[in-house]
């Protein structure tokens, strides 16, 4: 049965991340209360776990505020993604069953459809779903919440910025067909962990260049 506690937390995220408490907003516990007939209690510690996720921040005679990103969160936050995604994923390879290696190489398709498409929303979408689907089987559930944690933030992130630089998109579709070749040829955990890694952080530097002007890498 799910606790106060743990359905309050799930309100206020899915209200963050559909945009209905958008950067900036106030978190108030009485509006809360009246709205959800919830009591304060599993309010407050709803607030301090999101505070703790970086959802939100709490501020003194202020209250509660839903976080505002920024690109250089996005980037942090990708970076972060590439350490831990790239671990979770060296774990994860190992224990990858022939179907989800099929449909990794679907969603990969499906990624190039949709950039066929002009449909950046769907590419993001594949993008994540083929990320959390290797990095799903790493035997640590603390780890794979934390991978799905960061890439909903990044998801909340790139409604309000590009998602890639120019050219970056179609590369990122070839890196992913590199990652799975590893994978599917029994390849070493650093290798796999390392070309996991490295395309995350592609992503960043070639945003980085893009924001400063330079030619992408």
């Amino acid at each position: 049965m799910t606790t106060k506690a743990e359905q309050s937390f799930q309100i206020l995220k899915e209200r963050i991340m559909d945009g209905t408490y958008g950067p900036g907003h106030r978190l108030v516990i009485d509006q809360l209360v009246r709205e959800y007939g919830i009591s304060s209690v599993p309010w407050r510690e709803s607030l301090r776990r999101l505070e703790a996720e970086g959802w939100v921040e709490i501020v003194p005679n202020v209250g509660a505020l839903v976080r505002t990103f920024d690109t250089d969160a996005w980037q942090q936050g990708l970076s972060l993604l590439a350490r831990v995604g790239g671990y979770a994923t060296a774990l994860s390879a190992p224990h990858l069953t022939a179907d989800d290696l099929a449909e990794a190489h679907a969603l990969n398709r499906r990624m190039a459809e949709a950039l066929a498409a002009f449909d950046p929303a769907g590419f993001g979408r594949l993008n994540r779903e083929f990320h959390e689907l290797l990095a799903s089987r790493a035997g640590d559930r603390r780890l794979v919440a934390m991978v799905r944690n960061e890439w909903a933030r990044l998801e909340v992130i790139r409604k309000s910025a590009f998602w890639y630089a120019p050219g970056r998109a179609e590369a990122s579709i070839a890196e992913h067909a590199a990652i799975l070749e590893l994978i599917e040829s029994a390849a070493g955990a650093e290798a796999i962990e390392t070309a996991a890694r490295q395309h995350e952080l592609r992503t960043v530097e070639a945003v980085t260049s893009y924001e400063a002007g330079l030619p992408p890498r």
